[in-house]
């Protein structure tokens, strides 16, 4: 077999939380808490999960955008977490990100070509003006904007196109790894489904590899080729798509999956409610993180042993004592 592009192991990410007149820590947010997998190279993994769950802390932390409590991540044999600065921003060409505000992550004093450019000249990528100009027109074109986009400002566009700017962006410097942190939620269904398509296309015709993070089940089943799901800062599930999707082994995924809505109305699916809300990450459930909403918990072992992921197919990993 092939080395994975990307190997995360045991990643946590604490936030501490000061208080008193001395800004001592008082406690702490356990927004990452022991994530672990492994991506190959042209693979799309899905990351899905409720809000606050650890997403998009887990996906900068790889970038190292955040820096990670404790863990080790690993890109193309390389460590992320003990890189220096200097290898880190040579690693920062490998590996880039298109955030989820298409509104917020865009300088709204600079004009597009200055945007996409301006990876060009950290990088050094481009010799002459020439050539630096040829550049940004080529990469707005190839996610469905126009030479004349290019002295244009950010306020200018709709948020679709703006979102079509920062992939543009994060292409600029021939990336291998690309995270999509919520890159469609803030955008219409209509516009949701073009951008997933620029995304797939993108991918064939550049062997790009994906961490596609999104809080839409519906949408990441189109896009992924695996999909994990966190729930309060842990993957609880791991597992192809299509076997995630018809053959789901965890009961948050169960649950999950039961709010999605069908459009045939001559299909009707169980829906499964879990009781009471998502508990504070900053005192987490002992034992499986899951267990004060789970319908199936047993306890004397749920709330006190903390359950690992298990192998209950190809591929299908799951953290439930009770499963697999």
């Amino acid at each position: 077999m092939t080395a994975p592009l990307l190997k995360v192991e045991n990643l946590v990410k604490h936030f501490p939380i000061t208080g008193g007149l001395l800004g001592r820590v008082v406690d702490r947010v356990h927004a990452v808490d022991g994530v672990s997998f492994e991506l190959a190279a042209g693979e799309t993994l899905g990351v899905v999960g409720e809000s606050g769950c650890g997403k998009s802390t887990t996906g900068r932390c790889i970038l190292r955008l955040i820096e990670p409590t404790s863990g080790e991540v690993t890109f193309e044999g390389k460590s992320v977490t003990r890189a220096s600065k200097t290898e880190l921003r040579a690693l920062a060409r490998d590996m880039q990100i298109i955030f989820q505000d298409p509104y917020a992550s865009l300088n709204p004093r600079m004009t597009v070509g200055a945007i996409i450019g301006e990876a060009l000249t950290i990088h050094k990528l481009t010799k002459t003006v020439r050539e630096y100009e040829d550049r940004i027109v080529q990469l707005l074109e190839t996610v469905g904007l126009s030479a004349d986009h290019m002295r244009r400002f950010p306020h200018e566009f709709s948020g679709g196109q703006r979102q079509r700017i920062g992939i543009a962006r994060a292409l600029a410097v021939s990336p291998k790894l690309v995270v999509c942190d919520e890159a469609v939620s803030a955008l219409d269904v209509s516009i949701q489904a073009q951008v997933i398509n620029l995304l797939e296309d993108l991918r064939s015709q550049f062997s790009l590899t994906y961490i596609f993070i999104a809080h839409d089940l519906s949408v990441v089943e189109h896009i992924s080729h695996r999909v994990a799901v966190m729930y309060l800062g842990r993957i609880v599930e791991i597992a192809p798509a299509k076997a995630l999707y018809t053959d789901p082994k965890h009961p948050y995924t169960e649950a999950l999956l039961s709010a999605v809505p069908i459009p045939d109305p001559q299909i009707k699916r169980k829906r499964i409610p879990l009781q009471g809300d998502v508990p504070s990450p900053i005192h987490p459930p002992s034992g499986c993180h899951f267990h004060t909403r789970c319908p199936i918990a047993q306890k004397g072992l749920c709330n006190v042993e903390k359950p690992q992921l298990k192998k209950t197919g190809e591929g299908h990993w799951v953290a439930c004592h009770l499963r697999g």
